[in-house]
């Protein structure tokens, strides 16, 4: 067999290229229609097929993707969990000057915001569905932990905590347990202003906790 040419190779490759692109393109639509849908919608009313219209491909194509619906949803809600993460690490590019009250207090209120949007909707109605289903219990529960351990590190990181001085470590926990919280009280009614008020109280607390000022 003769070797491929090179301006053959180059055409292949230029031809592979653009394939794979509208490939991750499709795979990004379907991750976001279907946490969308989740949050919406719940899991009975999330079939692949509602997520695949929303995102405008195909069943067959949602299916060439992820195999399974439990396989789409799961990798949805980690999709977006990372984009989040992200996009609390990025925060920390922008923030006042070490040991001012107002950087604790943008900390606070972006780690609250991790559970007060689209995402933790999202995640609490797979958690629900995980509980009565045992094949996406083991992978909600290990998402979850590790979604856990994220917020976590990045909470410290960004609080620039001492965790080997005894409670900063459950005082970082108590805050993220407490954001937690919030979000699902945000499931039932716009709890904005009660909220505002809770993260002014908090932000005061981990401050003088942590020692930060």
């Amino acid at each position: 067999m003769g070797a491929v040419s090179p301006a053959r190779g180059a055409r292949t490759l230029s031809g592979n290229q653009p394939q794979q692109e509208r490939s991750r393109a499709t795979r990004l639509k379907l991750l976001e229609a279907a946490v969308s849908c989740l949050a919406e919608r719940g899991w009975s009313g999330s079939t692949v097929s509602v997520v695949a219209e929303r995102a405008g491909v195909s069943r067959g194509a949602a299916q060439h993707h992820f195999r399974t619906r439990e396989d789409l949803f799961t990798a949805a809600v980690e999709h977006v969990a990372e984009k989040r993460q992200n996009a609390l690490k990025a925060v920390a590019h922008n923030l006042p000057p070490v040991g001012s009250p107002a950087r604790t207090r943008i900390i606070v209120e972006e780690l609250v915001g991790l559970y007060t949007g689209p995402l933790f909707r999202a995640a609490l109605h797979l958690w629900v569905a995980a509980s009565d289903e045992e094949q996406l219990r083991e992978r909600v529960t290990a998402l979850e932990a590790r979604v856990g351990r994220e917020a976590h590190r990045t909470a410290v990181a960004l609080l620039e905590a001492d965790e080997s001085v005894p409670g900063v470590r459950e005082t970082v926990q108590g805050l993220l347990d407490m954001a937690r919280g919030l979000g699902l009280a945000n499931l039932l009614t716009d709890d904005s202003g009660r909220r505002e008020r809770v993260v002014e109280q908090w932000a005061g607390n981990i401050h003088a906790t942590l020692r930060l000022g």
